[in-house]
């Protein structure tokens, strides 16, 4: 089997970014590997996660089941990596993933409050992915730990992803959501070992060269 490197993190706390600066890195080293990033917008499979974010199945995200939405992304993420990188991962492949099921475990867990209860939906969701599904469980999870308040001032003027025109998805427009994800985000991190990247230092924002740094010497570690 192959090597699954994750970023994620949530709104605002330099996913992409981090993302981009990882695989120049490993180009300059000569190190082979695919990339993957979720929701797949590129794909008919994102259709239901579109519409989730569009807010067609409702304009608060906190009143949609998490086990429901989960279920659109689990769709998505299994229709990439059947058609995409199963055998490349299988032979041997590393690849780096832009989000994965830890965004769900991030964004939809931080719509149950109560811990047992969360911790129950966890554990389904990682049976149904995993098990289920039978997804890679990723090598290592770098969560970037941005505080809600600096992720609401770097989003601010950010745009949709998917449509250029368009306003903020459900989950960037509920501030509400955005502080229950980054608190579900700081638990999970921890239960399930996740590698923690503090985002800011001494109340400054980290420059993007600092982070990279550290996201890089751990992977190399694995390769």
């Amino acid at each position: 089997m192959g090597k699954l490197f994750v970023i994620d993190g949530t709104d605002g706390s330099g996913k992409q970014t981090q993302f981009d600066k990882l695989k120049e890195r490993l180009s300059k080293d000569g190190v082979e590997y695919k990339t993957v990033s979720f929701p797949n917008y590129d794909s008919p499979s994102s259709s239901l996660v579109k519409m989730y974010l569009s807010g067609e199945f409702g304009t608060n995200a906190q009143e949609i089941s998490p086990y429901i939405a989960s279920t659109f992304y689990a769709a998505d993420r299994y229709a990439t990596f059947q058609t995409g990188y199963k055998e490349y991962y299988e032979n041997g492949g590393i690849i780096l993933a832009d989000r994965y099921t830890t965004a769900n475990m991030v964004h939809q867990a931080g719509k149950i409050k109560d811990k047992e209860e969360r911790d129950k939906f966890l554990k389904w969701l990682w049976d149904f992915e995993f098990k289920l599904y039978g997804l890679p469980i990723p090598t290592e999870v770098f969560f970037l730990n941005m505080p809600t308040e600096k992720a609401l001032e770097l989003m601010k003027d950010r745009k949709n992803k998917f449509d250029e025109n368009a306003k903020k998805d459900i989950h960037e427009r509920n501030e509400t959501h955005m502080r229950d994800a980054y608190k579900a985000a700081c638990d999970v991190a921890k239960d399930y070992n996740w590698f923690e990247i503090k985002c800011m230092k001494d109340n400054e924002l980290r420059t993007i060269d600092d982070i990279h740094e550290e996201i890089y010497n751990e992977v190399k570690k694995h390769i």
